[in-house]
């Protein structure tokens, strides 16, 4: 696996309006906190704000459940709390849940949840009868315990920033996976950015147009949770350079049959992107040893040490996106203007 990299900030738009060593003095009384879900994240986004880490307490009772104490006074403070809902899904929600409550418990003034990875989010809505809406309980209850502010980035649905009646900044991976692609010098003549379903049409045409690509399009259909079935491809790939992007990679196995099809098509190189690698079951080893020729990923969930051992991946670095959205947050500057 290559290095992480930490400079892909530079694919977005107005960045650092002032130095960074004087963004943030004590008067301005900002805290970051994070639980255990991703602490090398967290740090990275405390050395791009070069401020500490806050101190907490984040361990289990001997019974296992959740035991946290924020170790520092808060009162007043505008607070970050870094904490991605992945790995073991209801214990980094709970971990969050209960320090949000301590927080606000502790009279912090605004307590801003910075989740990198929304866990949950696959049930965002009734596909059957007597099926629950879970990405709006996670919603509910975060907002309950007391944040006032979400940061997340590249929800499975973006229409879950709806589930919430508080500010949600939806922050997209797109533009350093662009940055990316554009510095490997593949004609666009030559290029397609492919959808591996009609729900991510919208992200593959972002891609696309950044890229000046054309765009394909994989039909499928899903008989059971993390299965898919390919039923077509609408586009033309004969003999191009294909890149397939999506959101999140769980099993991998709808990811490699889509790119085993696109090759059967006509397809030259296959290369995949996606946010969020989950690499649930056998997803390393299935990738591993497919016709991708490169994944790339970031960095919102920690890889295991068999994903870091992949040849075929590379971790770009969403740290310095989340630690400029922090500021901007804090100082009440626009977010939408890294995008542009």
């Amino acid at each position: 696996m290559s290095e992480t990299n930490l400079t892909g900030i530079s694919a977005y738009q107005n960045i650092s309006a002032f130095p960074l060593d004087s963004v943030f003095q004590p008067t301005h009384h900002v805290k970051l906190f994070h639980g255990n879900s991703n602490p090398e994240l967290a740090h990275a986004v405390a050395d791009y704000l070069n401020i500490p880490l806050g101190k907490a307490l984040v361990t289990t009772f001997a019974n296992n459940e959740i035991r946290e104490k924020i170790e520092e006074n808060v009162r007043g403070a505008r607070v970050f709390v870094i904490q991605p809902t992945c790995g073991h899904v209801n214990d980094t929600l709970m971990e969050l849940l209960i320090m949000i409550d301590a927080l606000r418990r502790a009279s912090a003034h605004q307590i801003c949840a910075v989740i990198p990875y929304y866990g949950y989010a696959k049930q965002e809505k009734k596909t059957s009868g007597r099926e629950p809406i879970t990405a709006k309980l996670v919603a509910n209850l975060i907002t309950t315990a007391g944040a006032d502010r979400i940061i997340t980035c590249d929800l499975h649905a973006a229409a879950i920033q709806g589930f919430f009646d508080i500010p949600v900044d939806n922050l997209s991976a797109l533009p350093i996976i662009a940055e990316h692609y554009q510095m490997k010098n593949i004609p666009v003549e030559d290029l397609v950015v492919v959808s591996p379903d009609a729900g991510g049409v919208a992200r593959a045409t972002n891609l696309a147009e950044r890229l000046g690509a054309k765009l394909a399009i994989i039909f499928k259909r899903r008989p059971e949770p993390d299965k898919a079935d390919v039923i077509d491809i609408v586009g033309d790939i004969a003999g191009k350079t294909c890149i397939v992007v999506d959101d999140m990679i769980s099993t991998g196995g709808t990811l490699v049959k889509g790119v085993e099809t696109l090759l059967t098509h006509g397809a030259t190189k296959v290369y995949a992107a996606a946010t969020h690698a989950i690499f649930a079951e056998d997803a390393v080893e299935i990738i591993e040893n497919s016709s991708i020729e490169e994944l790339i990923v970031t960095d919102t969930i920690p890889l295991s040490e068999q994903a870091k051992r992949m040849s075929k991946l590379k971790v770009l670095s969403l740290a310095p996106l989340l630690g400029e959205t922090i500021r901007r947050t804090h100082f009440n500057l626009s977010v939408s203007e890294l995008f542009v």
